[in-house]
C-alpha cells in the first residue's frame, strides 16, 4: 500500500507538517489553540525527569507533571527497564482467559498499601473508565432498587457519558447523563445530609446507592476538611450508601500523602479510583480498588463474575500491570509522598510571598504538596482589554478574562524562562504549578524566579504581546 508515513519519516515530520496533518486528520481547532503558545509552536526530541529537550536545543522545565500523569517523571529509568523486560522475555500480552500473575500480583500490592477492607480491585484503561465501574459496582450492590447517586458541584470525573454525568461546572454542550444525578455543595455536610432526606422512597427507604466526592479538587485547588470526610462516612454507614473517593489525580503521593484521604487515619471509602501517575507515565492503566464487603455482595458470584469488564478483549493486562507493578514499588520504595512535601516546603512559602509582592495581579495560592494553583486576577482596564480583544461570542464565557490573563502569563513563562505550566479548564482556571516528583527544591526555586520575572512585567504586557502574536485563538471552556 502506497503512501502511508513509515517510523522513520513519521520521526523526521516538521513541526510545520505535523500541524498540517493534525488540521487535516486530527483537530483543526486544536492547531488553533495549541499554537496560541510557544510549546505548540515546537516539536520534543527528548524527555527524561521534569526536563524536556525540544529539537531545536531548548531545555524546557516541565512543571505540569504531566497534569498527574508524571510522578515518576518523564522517562523513569526504572520503568523503561520493566517494560524491556516484558518485551525481551516475548511475556504474552493479551488474553482474559489465561490467569495473569501480574493482575494478581499488582492487585495483592494495592490492598496492602490501602487501608482497611479496600483489597478486590478493577483494572480498567482510564481514570474515566475507573469512575464508571466504581458507580456501576455501587448501583449493582444495591441490585438496582436505589436510582440515586450525589456528586458535589465542582465535581471533575471524567468525560464519557457516564463519568461527564457526575463532573459539575459549566458545560457548553449537553450530552444525555445517567438518570439520578443530584449536586450538593463542595464540603456541606449538612446540604449532603438534606440530599439524602430528600432521596426517600414513598416507603421511606434511602434511594440513593452511592456518593461520590474529590477529597482534593485537583481541577479547583480545594479540599474536603477532615470532619466533613468522615462526616459523609458517617452517614454512609448509617444509610448503606457506597463511599466513592475519586483520586485519579491525587493518587500516589502527590499532595504528600499516599492518596489525599490517608491523612486521615481510620478513615477509608468503599470504593477508591486511581489512574494517571499509576502507570509510571508509560502505561494507560487505572484501577477501581473497593471493599470486599461490597465487591462480593455485587459481582463475586458465578452468574455476575464477568457481569462487569473494560472490554471483551483488553483486561488480560500484561505490560500494561507489569508496569504499574513497578510504579507502585518506586512511589513507595523512593517515598514520594516525602518527596511531595519536600516540593511543598518550598513551593508554598515562595508562592505566598509572589502574592504579597503583586496583590493586584495574584489573588490567591493554595494546594498540597507538589500541586498549587496560582490564581491570577486584573484591575478593571485590564479586563476591559480582555473584553475588547475577545474573538466574537467567547467574551460570553464568564471565565474568558482570567483564562487570556493566565494564558498570557503561561505563554511568557514558556517563551521567556522556559518554563512549562498550565491552566485547569473547571473552577477559576488557576495556572497549575505540579512538578514531578523526582523534581527538587532547586527545580521548585528555579519556577518561583521565573514566575516572579514573569509576573514583574505587568499584565499589561503580557497580554499585549501575547494576544499581538496571536489575536483569536478559540479557547476552551469548562468541559
Amino acid at each position: 500500500m502506497s503512501g502511508l508515513i513509515s517510523l522513520d519519516e513519521c520521526e523526521r515530520l516538521s513541526a510545520e507538517q505535523v500541524h498540517d496533518l493534525y488540521r487535516r486528520h486530527v483537530s483543526r481547532s486544536q492547531v488553533s489553540l495549541m499554537t496560541s503558545f510557544g510549546f505548540g509552536r515546537e516539536l520534543v526530541d527528548r524527555a527524561e525527569g521534569a526536563w524536556i529537550w525540544t529539537r531545536d536545543g531548548r531545555r524546557i522545565l516541565d512543571f505540569t507533571g504531566g497534569v498527574g500523569v508524571l510522578n515518576h517523571g518523564h522517562n523513569h529509568p526504572r520503568i523503561l527497564a520493566a517494560r524491556r523486560r516484558f518485551q525481551e522475555a516475548r511475556r504474552m500480552e493479551v488474553h482474559k482467559t489465561y490467569f495473569s500473575p501480574y493482575v494478581a500480583a499488582l492487585g495483592h500490592n494495592l490492598a496492602a498499601l490501602l487501608p482497611g477492607d479496600l483489597s478486590m480491585s478493577f483494572l480498567p484503561n482510564s481514570g474515566a473508565e475507573a469512575v464508571e465501574g466504581a458507580v456501576k459496582l455501587a448501583y449493582k450492590y444495591h441490585g438496582g432498587r436505589r436510582k440515586r447517586i450525589l456528586r458535589a458541584d465542582i465535581a471533575f470525573h471524567g468525560k464519557l457519558l457516564g463519568s461527564g454525568s457526575l463532573t459539575g461546572g459549566g458545560k457548553t454542550f449537553r450530552f444525555p447523563e445517567i438518570p439520578g444525578v443530584v449536586t450538593f455543595p463542595y464540603g456541606d455536610l449538612d446540604a449532603v445530609r438534606d440530599a439524602v432526606a430528600a432521596a426517600r422512597t414513598t416507603r421511606g427507604r434511602c434511594d440513593v446507592y452511592a456518593i461520590i466526592i474529590e477529597p482534593f479538587s485537583a481541577s479547583t485547588m480545594r479540599s474536603c476538611s477532615e470532619e466533613f470526610l468522615r462526616g459523609l462516612r458517617e452517614l454512609c454507614d448509617a444509610e448503606d450508601i457506597v463511599l466513592i473517593f475519586d483520586e485519579i489525580y491525587t493518587g500516589w503521593g502527590k499532595t504528600g500523602s499516599l492518596f489525599y484521604f490517608m491523612r486521615y487515619p481510620g478513615l477509608v471509602p468503599d470504593v477508591v479510583t486511581t489512574s494517571k501517575s499509576f502507570g509510571g507515565g508509560k502505561s494507560s492503566i487505572s484501577a477501581y480498588i473497593a471493599s470486599e464487603r461490597v465487591f462480593r455482595k455485587a459481582y463475586d458470584n458465578l452468574t455476575d463474575s464477568l457481569l462487569h469488564s473494560t472490554s471483551t478483549t483488553y483486561y488480560g493486562f500484561g505490560e500494561e500491570t507489569a508496569t504499574a507493578i513497578e510504579a507502585v514499588n518506586i512511589v513507595v520504595e523512593d517515598d514520594y509522598p516525602r518527596r511531595a512535601r519536600e516540593i511543598e516546603r518550598v513551593l508554598a512559602p515562595g508562592l505566598e510571598r509572589i502574592r504579597k509582592a503583586h496583590p493586584d495581579t495574584v489573588a490567591e495560592v493554595r494546594g498540597a504538596g507538589a500541586l498549587h494553583g496560582v490564581f491570577l486576577r486584573g484591575g478593571p482596564r485590564l479586563l476591559d482589554l480582555a473584553a475588547k480583544i475577545a474573538p466574537v461570542g467567547l467574551a460570553r464565557d464568564p471565565n474568558f478574562r482570567v483564562k487570556l490573563i493566565t494564558c498570557s502569563v503561561i505563554d511568557a513563562l514558556y517563551r521567556d524562562h522556559g518554563v512549562y505550566t498550565y491552566y485547569t479548564l473547571n473552577g477559576d482556571n488557576p495556572l497549575v504549578a505540579a512538578p514531578p516528583l523526582v523534581a527538587g527544591p532547586e527545580e521548585a526555586d528555579y519556577f518561583l524566579d521565573a514566575l516572579e520575572a514573569t509576573l514583574a512585567q505587568g499584565l499589561p504586557r503580557l497580554l499585549t504581546r501575547f494576544v499581538r502574536e496571536k489575536v483569536a485563538p478559540r479557547w476552551p471552556s469548562a468541559s
